[in-house]
């Protein structure tokens, strides 16, 4: 018999009894990095090979250039594991890269033009190919420099002792409705208290001028050097228009009341055509320049601060996954690079997220408009702007009531603090509530924000390029020393070798031409 939840009071009082319904959560972190020169340049270098296949490598792949390394973390349960396979990757890499660097910010910095950016290559297989092509159409369609923007990507799934704890028994499709509905309800209170995240841990306050001469927003900016443009209360510049958001997909509808409205919206856009982008045309006489002209090449365009997520079986599409299985998991993608951990983000980043998506699955969660999704999209270009002004206001809802950014922070921290110490109570620890009562305080003074921080030091440098290159050098010292904590060297040996002989595989198996797997992959006769 499963329960009728109808309150925050009520599931908190559910877990209370059951404390232990909450341990077990999985977590994985994707972290992209760019690979410099030890003068800041972007490196000129293909990926190089001692680190494996970008294609099939587990946990050192490549994002849109080949410059653009991409860590991923395997499943865990334990934040310290997470965090130590994380160190462990980034050990590796280093190691291999010479006298090359990691770009420690998320907006790149000495970039000349698009020309510098090798966009990121695959092999010789039909699905090498694709991705690369992909990259292709996403650097005609926006410009390489914005692609080339970093951040981290936080993965969640709750154990199934928390649905059990939660919806009792239930037959195994139920279930998995009941599974795929919570995770909705989580991702509809992400879009209206998620601006706490770029409030607390964006870390993109300032642009170097390469990147600024290069966008096409007109924000006024404030000019120190020639080095140097900024907000005085900007948060994260990388999550504003100018960042990693897609504009032309403002005209999509997708909501987030269920899976089936979710997987229609996408599919949806995945066949609206765009007027903007078939002018690019898909192929000239050079070769392919993008998938297609609609407004999403594939699913991977669409631009989103979370994402509902399942392990796709292969040649699956995402959208294939989730409805054949629902809902496994949720990406947070709202993340900048934390400047100040030598991995882009740290324990204390871990412990609130954990926090804020349990939160967010618990909390009252009604049905969401279009038009209500505007208003809280407003709320957080309000923070990412100038989320540390002083009294700066946001709207609740649509229906003119308003608070200060401050005051919402402490209603939202009061109940995270009353679900912090069952989550303790879950792991025997204090973790939880120790990260709440340090992150509350950070509302009456946001100059201990990281995007405050990060300021600060930029002013005293002068200089964007100076404060980059000095964290990553610092960096690349730490990892050259110490060993490993949870992989070995010989690990990381063997899956880069193996990489190597899955990507041969799969070339030598290509059966089919490419325009034939293309049009294979979309269902369709595409016009070639």
């Amino acid at each position: 018999m499963s329960i009728n939840l109808t309150s925050f009071p009520l599931r908190l009082a559910i877990l209370a009894k059951h404390p232990n319904a909450l341990k077990g959560i999985a977590r994985g972190i994707e972290r992209e990095a760019l690979r410099i020169t030890p003068e800041g340049v972007l490196s000129s270098l293909v990926h190089p090979k001692a680190l494996g296949s970008a294609l099939t490598h587990q946990w050192i792949t490549t994002d849109f250039a080949e410059s653009l390394l991409e860590f991923i973390t395997p499943v865990s349960y334990s934040a310290l594991e997470t965090l130590t396979q994380l160190h462990d990757i980034h050990r590796f890499t280093y190691r291999q890269l010479n006298e090359e660097l990691l770009w420690p910010l998320s907006m790149p910095c000495y970039v000349a033009n698009d020309d510098d950016i090798m966009l990121a290559q695959y092999g010789t297989s039909n699905v090498g190919r694709m991705k690369a092509l992909y990259r292709e159409g996403l650097k005609h369609r926006y410009g390489s420099i914005m692609q080339i923007i970093s951040g981290v990507h936080f993965n969640f799934s709750f154990p199934q002792s928390f649905w059990n704890a939660l919806f009792g028994v239930q037959t195994e499709d139920t279930r998995q409705k009941s599974i795929s509905n919570a995770y909705f309800n989580l991702i509809r209170n992400y879009y209206r208290f998620g601006w706490i995240i770029p409030y607390l841990f964006g870390s993109s306050p300032a642009l170097c001028g390469s990147f600024f001469k290069k966008s096409t927003v007109s924000l006024n900016f404030k000019q120190i050097s020639a080095d140097i443009y900024y907000l005085p209360y900007t948060t994260s510049l990388r999550l504003s228009d100018l960042g990693y958001t897609n504009r032309a997909q403002n005209v999509l509808k997708i909501g987030f009341n269920n899976l089936e409205q979710y997987l229609e919206g996408v599919r949806n856009a995945i066949q609206t055509p765009s007027k903007e982008f078939a002018n690019i045309g898909v192929k000239n006489e050079d070769g392919y320049r993008q998938l297609n002209t609609n407004i999403l090449q594939i699913e991977n365009e669409l631009y989103a601060p979370i994402r509902p997520k399942r392990i796709a079986k292969n040649s699956e599409k995402p959208s294939e996954a989730l409805a054949r299985g629902g809902v496994e998991y949720i990406e947070v993608r709202s993340l900048d690079v934390n400047p100040f951990s030598p991995t882009g983000i740290d324990d204390t980043q871990i412990y609130f997220l954990d926090l804020f998506v349990t939160w967010c699955a618990l909390a009252d969660s009604e049905r969401m408009t279009d038009y209500e999704l505007g208003c809280w999209h407003d709320n957080w270009n309000k923070v990412v702007i100038e989320g540390r002004k002083p009294g700066l206001t946001l709207q609740i809802g649509c229906n003119g009531e308003r608070l200060t950014q401050a005051e919402w922070g402490y209603r939202v921290f009061a109940e995270l603090a009353e679900l912090a110490v069952i989550m303790d109570q879950a792991y025997a620890s204090d973790q939880y509530q120790r990260v709440c009562r340090e992150l509350v305080t950070w509302f009456d003074d946001s100059d201990k924000t990281l995007s405050a921080r990060l300021m600060k030091e930029i002013l005293e440098q002068e200089s964007i390029g100076k404060v980059g290159l000095t964290i990553a050098a610092n960096n690349a010292k730490l990892f050259s020393n110490g060993n490993y904590a949870t992989f070995t060297e010989t690990q990381f040996r063997e899956e880069t070798s193996a990489s190597l002989v899955r990507q041969l595989n799969i070339e030598k198996a290509n059966d089919l031409s490419f325009e034939q797997y293309l049009a294979e992959y979309f269902n369709d006769s595409l016009s070639l």
